[in-house]
């Protein structure tokens, strides 16, 4: 079998294309972990065309943090981005509420762009819509500089989810202080890491924030809490409930692929065979490009035509079993396996030859994370999975965070530090108002919270919806399924809201 899994490419998109020092340039592999699929928006996708995603109004802004919340070290402050609106606020005399969404693994303008719920629901609310950044990302970087914050072990040691949450709490504190509206209740949301910040910081800070939307978020991707497999198996099953030849034609395309790399002129056949602007150095290279688009395929699987990932058709996996299987009869399994991922690839149809940077991601602070707090195990089953099958080497792991970062994983202290085991128990007796979203055919579904836990903390999930669908701006394709899911977060999020005011409106009555 390929051997793949064990050399997973970091898949890493941001909105800015970052110029590597060689000391993390050279990186060629990382952990093999579900994780890497979430540092997706680390770097820009390189594709220039556009869906029609609109565009809001918002003001840049940079407030100075403290480069560690933990401690009293006289370390230089950095200046984190945020992106706010205030035009339909309705102000602090009348307690309008600030929508705020937890930066994620990347540039936060991309994932401001691609919120569009979020500035729909806040006329009706009269809320401001702020966007922070993430620290270590975009622009919000620590040491005046990409290269200085990315320089090694010491200068990134404050990358980690309890920083960024700090940075939200005193962000959204000296807000409202400046703003006069401490009285004003904060409302959280994110999705995919984003979501799994705005829970826990829900769960963290719950003084700070009222409540949160937590779209896609694998909060129990951790340890044993659920299934190794459950990642795979469920852009596995996708597929599948497509077309079962498809299904097939990809499993058994990794054989092929791997067979034909061991012959004496294979990777100048197979370079050849997927149009690479230059010749594979191995077989592995080119099945991890398969395997991100299929993962990512899963993820984007929206039924509308969208770019978030790249440009895709609605329906995308449908689209690509369709090309697999309607190739004429004698075709080798590699062309049908070639037209089938230029749906993800080459959708416009524009690109002569591709990069394996087409895919495009890179190394960049996802991998930092993963090498230290964001420990996700992940493995393939034989007989569920389309992908080769391997267990997670938790060894494999911590050898190449040492060699590459001089650190050892810590896979415990996000259940530590958040929870975990028992979460049922934690959440239901100190946790409320939570709305966990899920779509599944999204692969992190398996890692998240699928049932209501309590009564304010609640789980919506539909059948048909990827990748925090719902997060997405309302489009006139949208299924009722969505329409409805989207209108129950908003009723959840008003119950919250008026719940606020009673209770302010009964103190201020004793």
């Amino acid at each position: 079998m390929a051997n793949f899994p064990k050399t997973l490419l970091s898949l890493l998109i941001s909105l800015s294309i970052l110029s590597f020092p060689q000391t993390l340039s050279s990186l060629a592999r990382s952990p093999k972990s579900a994780s890497h699929f979430l540092g997706k928006f680390s770097r820009r996708p390189n594709h220039t065309d556009s869906l029609g995603a609109p565009n809001y109004r918002y003001e840049t802004r940079y407030f100075e943090q403290n480069l560690d919340h933990f401690s009293f070290s006289n370390l230089p402050k950095f200046r984190q981005r945020y992106l706010i609106n205030t035009e339909n606020w309705s102000g602090p005399d009348k307690l309008g509420p600030i929508f705020f969404y937890c930066g994620n693994e990347g540039d936060i303008e991309w994932f401001a762009a691609n919120t569009g719920f979020v500035w729909e629901i806040a006329p009706p609310f009269g809320a401001m819509v702020v966007f922070p950044e993430h620290r270590y990302y975009g622009e919000s970087m620590p040491y005046g500089s990409w290269n200085e914050a990315y320089k090694n072990a010491t200068t990134l040691a404050h990358l980690t989810t309890e920083q960024a949450l700090a940075d939200f709490a005193v962000l959204i504190t000296e807000l409202k202080r400046n703003l006069s509206a401490q009285a004003c209740p904060v409302v959280l949301f994110g999705g995919s890491y984003g979501g799994m910040l705005a829970a826990w910081m829900r769960l963290k800070y719950p003084h700070i924030a009222i409540g949160a939307l937590a779209s896609s978020a694998p909060i129990l991707e951790f340890e044993d809490l659920v299934p190794p497999e459950n990642f795979y198996d469920i852009v596995s099953n996708d597929f599948k409930r497509e077309s079962v030849n498809c299904f097939n034609t990809i499993k058994d395309s990794w054989d092929v692929i791997e067979s034909e790399g061991e012959k004496s002129n294979g990777l100048s056949y197979l370079t050849e065979t997927f149009r690479f602007c230059r010749k594979l150095e191995s077989a592995d290279d080119l099945s991890n490009w398969l395997s991100s688009a299929y993962s990512y395929l899963a993820m984007g699987n929206y039924p509308y035509p969208a770019d978030f990932l790249m440009p895709m058709p609605g329906n995308p996996i449908k689209e690509v079993c369709k090309k697999i299987d309607s190739c004429p009869n004698g075709t080798s399994i590699l062309q049908r396996i070639f037209e089938g991922v230029s749906i993800y690839y080459n959708y416009t149809g524009k690109v002569e030859c591709f990069d394996l940077d087409d895919d495009p991601h890179g190394t960049n602070g996802w991998n930092w994370q993963a090498c230290t707090e964001m420990v996700m195990p992940t493995s393939s089953s034989k007989n569920t999975s389309m992908f080769p099958a391997y267990d997670y080497d938790y060894a494999a792991d911590e050898e190449w965070c040492l060699e590459n970062y001089g650190v050892k994983p810590r896979p415990t202290w996000i259940t530590t530090e958040f929870g975990g085991h028992g979460f049922k128990h934690a959440l239901k007796n100190f946790g409320s108002n939570i709305i966990f979203s899920n779509g599944l055919l999204d692969p992190w579904s398996g890692g998240s919270v699928l049932e209501d836990i309590s009564e304010t903390i609640v789980a919506l999930v539909t059948e048909k919806g990827a990748h925090h669908l719902d997060l997405r701006a309302a489009t006139a394709e949208d299924p009722d399924w969505l329409v409805e899911q989207r209108a129950a977060e908003v009723k959840l999020i008003q119950s919250w809201l008026d719940q606020y005011l009673d209770t302010r409106r009964k103190v201020f009555d004793m």
